[in-house]
C-alpha cells in the first residue's frame, strides 16, 4: 500500500518555503527534493513565480482567524489549482493518487499540493491546526501535527524563551 503525502507533508513544505522563501528556481527544486518530491523536469523562474503566488494565498489561510474564513480561502485556492485526482505510477514509485496532471510544471504542482494538502490537514486534524509562533517577535509559520492539537510555538526554543519571559514577569516586583 502506498500512502499519499498530502496533508502533513504538503503543509510542512508550504511552511518551510513560506518561512524562508527560495531565492531562485534551483533552490526551490533542491528544497522540494529534500522534502521528498520527485521532480520530473528542471524548475524554472516561472515555477518560482507561481510558487510565490501560491505562498501568498497560503499565508492568508494561515493568518485567517475563523474556521469559515479559512475554509473559504482554502476553497478559493482549490478552485484556482484546478487539481484533478488521478492514479499514477510516475518514477516507478508505486501506484498512488495525485491531485494534478503529470505534465504540470513545478509551480502549478506546488499550488495544487498546498491547496489539497491544506484542505486535508485542516479537515482531518482541525481547522485551528495552522498558525504562527506565539512569541511576539517570531513570525514563523508551523503546521500543528501534535497529538493534542495545542501547539503554540514554532520550536521548543521559542516555547522555552516564552516560558522564561513569563516566569520573569511574574517574579518581577
Amino acid at each position: 500500500m502506498h500512502l499519499n503525502p498530502y496533508g502533513e507533508d504538503a503543509v510542512n513544505l508550504a511552511a518551510d518555503l513560506a518561512n524562508r522563501r527560495p531565492a531562485d528556481a534551483g533552490e526551490l527544486a533542491d528544497r522540494c527534493r529534500a522534502a521528498g518530491l520527485v521532480l520530473e523536469r528542471p524548475a524554472t523562474p516561472q515555477d518560482l513565480d507561481r510558487t510565490r503566488v501560491a505562498l501568498v494565498a497560503w499565508e492568508k489561510i494561515v493568518d485567517a482567524t475563523a474556521g469559515r474564513e479559512r475554509a473559504e480561502l482554502v476553497n478559493r485556492m482549490l478552485t484556482a489549482a484546478a487539481a484533478h485526482p488521478r492514479l499514477t505510477d510516475h518514477a516507478d514509485s508505486g501506484w498512488h493518487l495525485h491531485y494534478r496532471d503529470d505534465r504540470q510544471p513545478l509551480g502549478s504542482l506546488l499550488f495544487s499540493l498546498f491547496s489539497v494538502g491544506t484542505a486535508l490537514h485542516l479537515a482531518g486534524r482541525g481547522m485551528h491546526r495552522l498558525g504562527r509562533c506565539a512569541v511576539t517577535e517570531c513570525t514563523t509559520i508551523f503546521a500543528d501535527t501534535s497529538r493534542t492539537g495545542r501547539r503554540r510555538y514554532c520550536t521548543q526554543r521559542c516555547a522555552n524563551r516564552d516560558a522564561v519571559r513569563r516566569h520573569r514577569a511574574r517574579a518581577a516586583p
